[in-house]
């Protein structure tokens, strides 16, 4: 269920309903990365056919991973069934190449740096083309940065590259990189065909309307954009490992009513999260078993730091900050079912990630300090009011999504730690459909709410988030300076680990001091499950294998 889009990290709603009632039982994921759990089965042993129903929160309005409005969760899970993903992440945060479509992928100099990628010979797109190494040429153009037209989702590993070449064949690609980055396997991986990444507005609009070419174990056999479906099927003309599935079903289901459509046999799984009420019923609902894992999903609070902004200003960003109770929220949101739980402190590993640190000490909570601040900054406040300045109240936008309870109950606790030093929190819902495109990515709030889904290659994914150079990307508040973009070079130019992980641990120390974000929790991966379903639930830092997944005899 977890995929990797580009090299960068996916955002999702991360839709989630929590209650202070419910069982007292503790559903606390997996210890220790490693731990995955799928009800793994041979995938021979399993029932040839069936239907397998994909919950997805909402049909992706573009399904070009690649550009900024599709670079979501819901989007990478529709096609892992259909594109080339040339790599399969392990359930120990380790990679290894998909032998469907690559013979080799080889680091083979690292002065300069090139690595060159063998595809198979029998590797071909749904149109008849042969998946060859101009593919590998035009995703590079595209994605590099270089023409403003595309409006892509990060350029992280591509503006690293210098060229793309012809090895001994077309189905050899050579590529050269300008400077080092050493998560060179984030690239390329979902492959896209020349044709949708060497017009730009192909590239912006084409995959609007569809997925227009294929090359998976699955291709599409119905869009039902009012049905809020997209059904695959087998593709006779796969030359892979047979998938078990006859077809799959991927279904928009509105939040709050996913839980009722698994408990009623509608569809196969849906992700519980931090969902307290959800988990009780899974335990007490016929047909159903919950699975859970350790995964790199958290929770956050974004702040706009755009010009001519409110939140413009650095100090302001790091009073507030101060002002909120990280402890509480996380607490309040999954402390019963993970108890003993901490706030995240690093931006960039994950509780439990080798080379995590809490970093936040430059936020830690302190009302009396952020008091202090505002009034230093000349936010002064009469009485227990709302703080002013020059006439003007302090008062920020918190602008969520409707119909997502957690971001909702999260942004209630804000407004009332912040209450507390006079700042006003104006919570402003705006239709989930109109989220991303029209409040997130063009800057149209104060503050707001989602998850992050991580990556396998957390330092070189996350620097789009946090970077500034050329075009912001997912850094959707633009927060950010040259010390940080510096850094970030540096570690994806640096092949030792345990360099890398010193590196980004002070990236991370700097990305507090800018008031970038605000951590609160990592996500529990918690998935309940139709009773028959096999290999599929909770991946934790694990791909997802489509042709294993099935049902039992």
């Amino acid at each position: 269920m977890r995929q990797r889009l580009l090299g960068g990290l996916i955002a999702t709603l991360a839709l989630v309903l929590v209650s202070c009632g419910g069982s007292n039982g503790s559903v606390g994921p997996a210890s220790k990365i490693g731990a995955i759990d799928i009800g793994a089965m041979p995938a021979q042993a399993l029932r040839d056919g069936g239907t397998f129903r994909w919950t997805l929160d909402y049909l992706p309005p573009n399904f070009n991973g690649n550009q900024v409005d599709g670079a979501d969760r819901n989007t990478a899970d529709v096609l892992g069934s259909v594109l080339p993903t040339l790599f399969h992440a392990q359930p120990d945060g380790t990679v290894r190449i998909n032998e469907d479509y690559l013979k080799s992928a080889e680091l083979t100099s690292t002065t300069p740096q090139v690595v060159t990628y063998t595809l198979r010979d029998e590797a071909n797109w749904s149109d008849g083309t042969p998946i060859s190494w101009q593919d590998f040429r035009a995703q590079w153009q595209a994605l590099n940065g270089s023409n403003k037209a595309f409006l892509i989702s990060s350029s992280t590993g591509y503006a690293n590259i210098g060229s793309v070449t012809r090895g001994i064949s077309d189905k050899q690609a050579v590529v050269t990189f300008a400077t080092p980055f050493s998560d060179w396997q984030s690239v390329f991986s979902p492959l896209y065909p020349t044709s949708t990444n060497t017009n730009p507005t192909v590239f912006n609009t084409a995959w609007t309307q569809g997925i227009p070419v294929t090359a998976g174990p699955f291709k599409v056999a119905q869009l039902d954009r009012t049905a809020n479906t997209i059904t695959m099927v087998r593709d006779e003309k796969w030359w892979g490992r047979k998938p078990r599935l006859d077809r799959i079903i991927f279904r928009g289901i509105p939040t709050l009513a996913q839980f009722d459509a698994v408990a009623n046999n509608e569809t196969d799984f849906v992700d519980i999260g931090p969902d307290l009420n959800s988990f009780a019923r899974a335990q007490s609902t016929a047909g159903v078993t919950v699975r859970k894992a350790l995964a790199p999903n958290y929770r956050h609070i974004t702040f706009n730091g755009k010009p001519g902004t409110i939140l413009a200003d650095q100090q302001l960003r790091i009073a507030i900050q101060k002002g909120i109770n990280r402890q509480a929220i996380t607490q309040a949101l999954i402390g019963r079912i993970v108890p003993g739980v901490t706030p995240l402190g690093d931006h960039i590993f994950m509780q439990g990630q080798h080379g995590y640190q809490d970093n936040s000490q430059a936020t830690a909570y302190d009302p009396a300090a952020a008091s202090r601040m505002l009034d230093q900054l000349g936010w002064t406040r009469q009485g227990q009011g709302v703080r002013s300045k020059g006439g003007k109240q302090l008062e920020i936008r918190d602008v969520i999504p409707t119909q997502t309870p957690v971001s909702d109950q999260e942004a209630r606790q804000v407004q009332q730690f912040l209450a507390q030093i006079g700042v006003k929190v104006d919570i402003t819902p705006v239709p989930l459909s109109d989220f991303f495109d029209k409040h997130l990515i063009p800057g149209n709030f104060d503050i707001t709410h989602f998850s992050w889904i991580g990556t396998d290659f957390p330092v070189s994914s996350s620097g789009s988030i946090y970077g500034t150079r050329g075009d912001t990307q997912q850094n959707f508040g633009g927060i950010g300076d040259d010390t940080i973009n510096n850094l970030y070079a540096e570690a994806n130019r640096e092949f030792d680990p345990a360099r890398k992980i010193a590196l980004a641990n002070q990236i991370d120390q700097e990305i507090w001091k800018t008031g970038h974000s605000l951590l609160l929790y990592q996500r529990p991966n918690v998935v309940a499950v139709r009773n028959g379903v096999a290999n599929f639930g909770a991946f934790g830092f694990a791909d997802t294998i489509y042709t294993d997944i099935g049902f039992t005899r």
